[in-house]
């Protein structure tokens, strides 16, 4: 939906004449999944879709959303102390006491958004929406004092505390630091960020999304990130001259030494989380000199490592890698937390067409539906729009 209809909605919901519209993207990730959480480094983009929201004070202490994709509304008070029973209201919710929490007099509000992040494809709707609900409330009830720091912080913990994903900050940092034409790299350890231009030409990045819907909450992301946490804590503990906080700090040496004392589970993951941090940096390295063959050779590793010792991929996103390789698509990797969602890939123009061709055909052919694909466009960060 375009502005002028969100806003028509809003209108129609609520009444009045006029509110304020916000937006905040969706986000994707060159390279670099599953490091955030591990104090590693990420390579994350703004994209052109994202959520949209208008928002309109109401003088009352109750907070009134509307999920105009849904035709869902939800109500709460901005006292109340148990979370709403709709999943989506969480987002909400969550924002209001985390901008509480924040010293922000959040007020009552009406709310109406829609989104054009396709959901469960690895492009973080759920930060969005986050990113979203926390820029229009510091505008609205904090006049923009909150840093864009602490809107990132407010939408890591709503999905702690509120939804249930023990995520990272790469999603929301991206969401909300974003720029046009340009990635991120993230170190999620200190939170030093560096923009890289992004302009690859004579290359196009696309993303394939297999439309097996991926579910994050509960035990398959947590898990991952228990075994990462295990490992950590054995090495603490059988090399207790210094403390290491997260994966970031340990060494491959470290990680061998400590092999027989954790499971083959634990290690495949940690063993997949060290090579990722050497990839991320040495495709910063790549870019800097335009080398985009690089680039696609560590997209195509990482994929090996989230399909086989990550075990966060499926047979859908696996066939959509393969299919990349033998037609000599430049780099091609999953995207996002993994089980469901989308591929990412990095491809020379003059192939563009005949892949996506080629790959819709046979993916329909094996698995009954049709792929969706989305050219990349990178965008701004979380904003009012006037």
């Amino acid at each position: 939906m375009n502005k002028e209809q969100i806003k028509n909605t809003f209108l129609a919901k609520f009444g009045g004449t006029d509110c304020k519209l916000y937006f905040a993207p969706g986000r994707i990730n060159l390279i670099g999944e599953h490091t955030d959480y591990n104090g590693g480094f990420v390579f994350p983009g703004a994209v052109d879709k994202g959520v949209m929201a208008a928002v309109r004070p109401n003088e009352t202490t109750h907070v009134v959303c509307y999920s105009i994709d849904l035709d869902e509304t939800a109500t709460f008070d901005i006292s109340d102390t148990e979370r709403p029973a709709a999943s989506w209201a969480r987002y909400v919710y969550g924002v209001v006491r985390e901008m509480q929490d924040r010293d922000v007099a959040v007020g009552g509000f009406d709310l109406a958004f829609s989104g054009d992040v396709p959901l469960g494809a690895g492009m973080s709707s759920s930060a969005a929406m986050e990113s979203c609900f926390g820029c229009a409330l510091n505008d609205l009830f904090a006049d923009g004092r909150i840093s864009k720091w602490e809107i990132v912080l407010a939408g890591q913990a709503t999905e702690h505390k509120y939804v249930g994903v023990n995520c990272g900050i790469m999603d929301q940092f991206a969401s909300v630091f974003g720029e046009e034409g340009k990635l991120m790299r993230l170190d999620c350890n200190s939170r030093e960020f560096e923009y890289f231009p992004f302009s690859p030409v004579g290359y196009k990045l696309f993303l394939i999304n297999s439309k097996v819907k991926h579910e994050l909450v509960g035990s398959p992301y947590n898990d991952r990130r228990r075994s990462c946490e295990n490992v950590v804590a054995t090495i603490n503990e059988k090399f207790p001259e210094k403390t290491r906080q997260t994966l970031r700090d340990v060494s491959r040496e470290e990680l061998e030494a400590v092999k027989p004392f954790v499971s083959e589970e634990d290690f495949k993951r940690a063993h997949f989380v060290l090579g990722e941090k050497e990839r991320v940096l040495a495709v910063s390295n790549a870019l800097m000199a335009g080398d985009y063959e690089t680039v696609g050779q560590k997209m195509y590793e990482t994929h090996e490592g989230l399909s086989h010792d990550y075990e966060v991929s499926c047979e859908e996103l696996d066939f959509l890698n393969d299919l990349a390789r033998k037609r000599g698509v430049t780099g091609s990797r999953i995207m996002g937390g993994g089980f469901g969602g989308c591929t990412i890939n990095l491809i020379k123009e003059t192939d563009y067409d005949a892949f996506v061709a080629e790959a819709t055909e046979k993916f329909a052919a094996r698995y009954g539906h049709a792929p969706e694909v989305y050219p990349v466009v990178i965008g701004n960060g979380a904003r009012r729009l006037e």
